[in-house]
């Protein structure tokens, strides 16, 4: 969801070309909609199962183009550190939120996003005032580049790719329009468009006898591992009508019955599987070679996963084992917003099984099916001809690995019968060229092209693969008249709290393999990135219409076309006239154009965006780059690398005019702009999802009615609307002009001063590369030089304090406060406007963020065109200059209010709320603020709450980037320097006293009883730990105990087996003093309990499917708490959760072995390591290196850390488990339970309870989670 204000800029997907480090993959996404995270205030990490909506605000995303900009109250979901809590509720769905740093998906690839999730970072955007003009050589250079690349091509005879053609006789509109400016020749243009754009030089594809399709790329990011997928293009809709869901129960019982799969589990490996309407994924990321040994891995790899695709054992035991899980699974995803989904997707696909189709399958279906009938539908569809091997990652020798593939795979699915007739070419590509492959040039030695096509014929392919996949067909959106309209579906749920209304549009996909298709994609990007911009700028009221606008154009490989959704989210109340503001503002866009500033902004921000992908090519990791080849295929496009997407976008970029972008651009919009004229394409569907009941003011709650005709009638408001073109705005290119500069300059006298207890000016630690300084005004920082992440830097203001120092009579004051300057946008005498499109020139994106401990302002910025410059002049413009504004205020408040009443309809959020609250003691700083919390603030009790926190020693200031040690210093003097000094340390507010609930109160277990028409359950476990640090809530310093017991070496359990001598002892005795011991204990601890969780209570038991332990550690309060969270059945959930307390209780009884010590240590080391050359990492390993408010921390901290690990001992984790609180009188737990027959409906919240969690108002918006299934593990 996007932030409503802001201090920001626009954000582009890469075109083309591999994205950088990407957090959310096809495989490992967020799973705010299936759990609750334990976050005790909307911007924390603890306890929310949203994101924050806004309540002023529009994403527009052209092909994954664009998310929200601002200086916005940033959700991060929490990570457990197994990373379970990172899994989406469905598999391979991908949240495309990329950035200048972060690019995360192609532009024109396939994106589904998840229900509710839309973060609230923002990314960025960029100032290059160039147009590139073509010439001859220009052509030249293209075609000669494309004639060297032979060894990598994707195109329209793929036979997974999705089909792509027009029906007969349909053809793009306007196509004789001549726009091109005189200077240009047609011929000359028009031959350079059509020429195919290269390929990527270091995909090597290849195929083997028996059809097996596999690509490598060699990949050093992280070093010394890969990533192995085993793609079998075979999913739900593949599945009979009595067959519904067999495609995912197949995965399970391969993956998780496959023995050579648990073999690599003690090397390092991670693997997982995934299910969607067409594809099964089984997927291992690994070491290429093991701890111990100089042999690799990646023999052994294949091995599992061979046995996984193509050798199953079908076990009674494990299909039995699988079927329980997936039961539990089905009822865990079922949430309104899958529901949602599914609606969806019904409606969109109404024409085809895709609607039908969901990978989860059907209950009734899945209790039936015997070891047979899953064997057969194995039997038909999992050969090799039907499957595509990828291998992405630290890899030398390309033909050895072909060698250990065709070893594994190549006698599979092999027989003797004659050789089958070469199907003919049918529309969307041959077959031909498939059944006897072509092995591409480049692979060298032995392994070449002669020995592949020189095979014996007598061995041939068993079967083949769909020449199109998805193997459906579409009703594509096609000019017409209103008879052809489906009437507006309306699909009404008590559950739902806001109104949220989707207009689809389908089209084939277009295939970018052409210069003049990238510029297409290019033309499309530019036209719709202003919608975002215009509609967030220009509806600023304290009550605007709606709650969010998105366009989103992309293609979708799961659904083989593209679609173009207009989603508006608005309180009931308001949404016909959200609606009428929507359509009115699409054909604004529509009607007049984007204008000649627009398209010089937009296509300098992804020229320059495109230019530093380009720098970071050598840091895009593995996973993201085998993500995105994966997808390239199945749309057909080419995939290039960043490299060639840059040159090939700058080469198309100068042939660009303003009339042609506008006339293409305005193509994508005509099904809402020109809705109901015959000439414009005709929806593929209009859906509208909206509560039964709608909350009246004073009165409480009343029925919600809505039919057709008005759905229709608000459409035709927005289209009679009155409308204007859209002025140019003028943006600022400075913030701080340099007589400004130098004026406060002359009256601060900026300078650096002695580190306290160094008494250093300047502190530099060689083997880490961090610097710490401290200015003259207090404000501590610290900066590392990074070349990882070329010409990008990040930056990070931390304030102590948060929504801890709220007082009894400011409740709720520091988070509405942060959620107003976010609101608000404004610094100086600058608008919010030009503010947010200084950022946009600059490649800025700034995010704000409050939690419990602190206050966080986050900066990413490229160093390009004095990026890193303007960041830190929009810091000491909100440090010295921010507005607040009532308005912002009013709209912040109403967010916070709108979602408490949303509490009772979440299932996970108020079994969450209820035990948080009986845990903690009613505490309001923990959780929401109530309305009757909220009426008692006002703008400058806000403003005062968070504003008093600005104090010299009580901020902090980290830096990590690609600068040189002059330029970071010079920024930091002129602009963090010359911030008015404030050394009043008695304005910060205190901390009032926070107390677990005493157990006389007899609220340890409680339930919450929700009704809904289907069943459902989930269940919470939590109780007390200490902080990171060793500090408890009860005052004791867990130090002070530990130090006066013997060493680790002297009570050693005989089951470690260990000599511990000379080096050891001495690592052993560091340990147990370093202020880290208790976090890195309680990381390792939690990693032993995952595991122990996810084998009893889910793989044995058979009681869950989902089930993990989070530990929250604080660093400023002096306490942390541990969290268990249970999906289950109503029927299971009981049995579930005390087996959950038998585990954890279990762990004396039930000693810790040393493989699952070791276990732990690889999987955070691994982790580790990984992360180093991410500048976001390193700016979390330098958060609180000088805070005042953290004495502990301190650069050994950071140097020490791997040593730490490999220090601890069985005896060490015994130590930390031991601080943890697990008897019946410390621990609390809340069992959730949904459906027809749940007991009693949840209490609605008196205007006295506080609930916590997320934002979940806004109604999730996309096609994502009933597409694919969740991680099998």
């Amino acid at each position: 969801m996007a932030p409503s204000s802001v201090f920001a800029g626009v954000k582009f997907t890469p075109i083309l070309a591999p994205p950088f480090n990407s957090r959310d993959s096809r495989r490992s996404i967020r799973a705010n909609n299936s759990r609750v995270a334990f976050r005790v205030n909307p911007a924390s990490r603890r306890l929310t199962a949203s994101p924050l909506p806004s309540l002023n605000c529009v994403t527009v995303e052209a092909n994954s183009l664009i998310r929200n900009t601002g200086l916005c109250v940033k959700r991060v979901t929490p990570t457990t550190n197994k990373g379970r809590w990172e899994r989406n509720i469905v598999k391979a769905q991908r949240i495309t939120e990329t950035s200048l740093s972060q690019g995360r998906s192609f532009c024109h690839t396939w994106k589904e996003t998840q229900p509710g999730i839309r973060r609230l970072s923002s990314r960025r955007a960029f100032v290059d005032k160039t147009l590139f003009s073509l010439s001859r050589s220009h052509f030249i250079s293209s075609q000669r580049q494309h004639s060297q690349i032979a060894n990598a091509t994707v195109g329209p005879d793929e036979p997974h790719a999705a089909g792509t053609a027009w029906p007969d006789g349909i053809v793009a509109e306007r196509q004789d329009v001549d726009l091109l400016p005189p200077e240009f020749d047609r011929a000359e243009l028009e031959a350079f468009l059509g020429c195919e754009l290269p390929s990527h030089p270091k995909l090597h594809r290849g195929q083997l006898k028996n059809g097996l399709r596999y690509l490598i790329l060699p990949n050093k990011v992280p070093p010394n591992r890969f990533e192995a997928h085993m793609e079998v293009h075979v999913g739900s809709i593949d599945e009979e009508d009595d067959e519904q869901g067999i495609a995912h129960m197949i995965e399970h019982v391969a993956f998780l019955g496959s023995k050579k799969r648990e073999k690599l589990l003690g090397t390092g490996a991670r693997s997982n599987a995934y299910t969607d309407f067409h594809h099964t994924v089984f997927h291992i990321h690994s070491p290429t070679h093991t701890k111990d040994s100089e042999e690799d891995l990646f023999q052994s790899v294949l091995d599992a996963l061979n046995e996984i695709a193509f050798h199953p054992k079908f076990l009674s035991s494990r299909v039995e084992k699988e079927r329980r899980a997936i039961l539990s699974e089905l009822q865990m995803m079922n949430t309104i917003e899958y529901r949602v989904d599914c609606q969806l997707l019904q409606h969109l696909h109404s024409e085809n099984k895709l609607g039908r189709r969901f990978p989860i399958g059907l209950e009734e279906q899945i209790k039936k099916w015997d070891v047979d009938k899953i064997r057969k539908f194995h039997e038909r569809w999992y050969f090799p001809a039907n499957a595509t091997l990828y291998m992405v990652g630290d890899i030398d020798n390309i033909p050895r690995i072909g060698h250990h593939i065709e070893a594994v795979f190549g006698k599979t699915g092999l027989d003797n019968e004659a050789a089958p007739t070469s199907p003919t070419p049918g529309a969307f590509g041959a077959m031909a060229n498939f059944l006897v492959p072509k092995l591409p040039a480049g692979l060298g030695g032995t392994f070449s092209q002669d020995r592949t096509n020189t095979t014996d014929q007598s061995k041939i392919i068993k079967r083949e693969r769909h020449a199109i996949r998805p193997p459906v067909e579409h009703n594509w959106s096609l000019p017409g008249t209103s008879v052809d309209l489906k009437p507006p579906q309306i699909f009404k749920h008590e559950l739902l709290q806001n109104f949220a209304i989707n207009m689809f549009c389908k089209i084939p996909v277009n295939k970018v393999q052409t210069f003049g298709d990238l510029r297409n994609v290019l033309m499309k990007r530019i036209f719709l990135s202003a919608l975002h911009f215009r509609i967030n700028t220009r509806y600023k009221s304290s009550n605007p219409p709606f709650t969010s606008v998105e366009l989103d154009h992309s293609d979708s490989g799961r659904e083989g076309c593209t679609v173009t959704t207009l989603t508006v989210t608005a309180e009931p109340k308001n949404w016909q006239n959200a609606v009428k503001v929507a359509v009115q503002e699409v054909r604004r866009l529509k009607e007049f154009g984007v204008t000649k500033g627009e398209l010089t902004r937009y296509m300098d921000a992804l020229l320059k965006d495109s230019e530093h992908l380009a720098a970071m090519i050598d840091n895009v990791s593995s996973v993201d780059n085998l993500d995105f080849i994966m997808e390239s295929d199945a749309l057909g496009h080419t995939v290039m690398d960043q490299t060639q997407g840059h040159e090939t976008l700058v080469a198309v970029a100068g042939t660009v005019t303003l009339e042609e972008v506008n006339t293409v651009g305005a193509e994508v919009l005509e099904f809402i702009s020109d809705f109901g004229k015959p000439t414009a394409p005709v929806p593929a569907a209009i859906v509208a999802c909206v509560p039964t009941k709608l909350h009246v003011d004073g009165v409480g709650e009343s029925d919600f009615n809505i039919s057709p005709g008005e759905i229709l009638d608000s459409i035709k408001s927005g289209l009679l609307a009155p409308i204007e073109a859209e002025p140019e705005l003028e943006v600022p290119k400075e913030l701080i002009s340099q007589s400004q500069l130098q004026e406060l300059t002359l009256q601060r006298n900026p300078r650096f001063i002695p580190i306290p207890g160094s008494g250093l000016t300047k502190s530099h630690d060689k083997e880490t590369g961090i610097t710490q300084l401290r200015l003259s005004n207090e404000i501590p920082v610290n900066y590392k030089i990074s070349k990882t992440e070329s010409r990008a830097g990040v930056m990070r203001l931390i304030v102590g304090g948060g929504r801890a120092a709220e007082t009894s009579d400011s409740k709720g004051a520091v988070v509405v406060g942060v959620r107003t300057l976010s609101e608000g946008g404004r610094v100086g005498d600058f608008s919010r406007e030009q503010v947010e499109l200084f950022c946009v020139n600059h490649l800025i994106n700034c995010s704000l963020e409050s939690t419990e401990e602190f206050i966080a302002m986050e900066f990413r910025f490229t160093l390009r065109d004095n990026g890193m410059q303007a960041a830190f002049q929009l810091l000491h413009m909100v440090l010295e200059h921010s507005v607040w504004l009532e308005d912002a205020f009013d709209r912040a408040r109403q967010l916070y209010l709108s979602y408490y009443r949303s509490i009772p309809k979440s299932l996970e959020r108020a079994t969450a709320h209820k035990l948080m609250t009986a845990m903690l003691n009613g505490d309001e700083r923990f959780v929401e603020p109530t309305p009757k919390s909220l009426q008692n603030l006002n703008l400058e009790s806000v403003k005062d709450a968070v504003m008093s926190h600005f104090v010299g020693e009580n901020m902090e200031v980290s830096i990590v980037g690609d600068f040189s040690e002059e330029e970071i210093e010079h920024c930091v003097l002129d602009y963090l320097g010359t911030v008015k000094a404030s050394h009043d340390s008695g304005k910060v507010l205190g901390t009032e006293p926070i107390v677990f609930r005493p157990p006389t109160a007899g609220l340890q277990f409680q339930q919450v009883f929700l009704k809904d028409t289907d069943e459902r359950a989930c269940a919470y476990i939590a109780g007390p730990a200490p902080n990171r640090w060793g500090l408890t809530v009860d005052g004791d310093d867990l130090f002070e105990s530990v130090s006066k017991l013997p060493g680790a070496y002297d009570g050693l359990l005989k089951s470690e087996d260990q000599l511990l001598e000379g080096r050891d002892r001495d690592l052993h005795r560091k340990l147990r003093s370093h202020p880290l011991f208790f976090g890195i204990a309680m990381g390792l601890l939690a990693e032993i309990i995952n595991s122990r969780l996810f084998t009893t209570v889910r793989d044995s038991l058979g009681l869950t499917y989902d089930v993990s332990f989070e530990l929250n550690l604080f660093d400023r309060l002096n306490l942390g708490w541990y969290v268990i969270s249970v999906t289950s059945t109503p029927g299971k959930v009981y049995k579930a959760v005390e087996a959950c307390k038998s585990v954890l209780r279990g762990l004396h009884s039930n000693q810790i072995a040393p493989r699952e010590l070791d276990r732990a240590k690889r999987t955070l080391l691994m982790r580790h390591e990984a992360e180093l050359k991410s500048n976001a990492y390193w700016l979390n390993l330098l958060a609180h290196l000088q805070a005042s408010s953290v004495p502990r921390k301190d650069l050994s901290c950071i140097k020490e850390l791997t040593s730490l690990y490999e220090a601890a001992s069985i005896e060490d984790i015994y130590l930390a488990y031991n601080q943890l609180r697990v008897d019946e009188d410390s621990l609390y737990s809340c069992i959730g339970v949904a459906g027809a027959q749940a007991g009693e409906d949840v209490t609605p919240l008196s205007e006295e309870e506080e609930p916590e969690d997320a934002f979940s108002g806004v109604l999730p918006v996309g096609r994502g989670s009933s597409m694919t299934t969740r991680p099998t593990t």
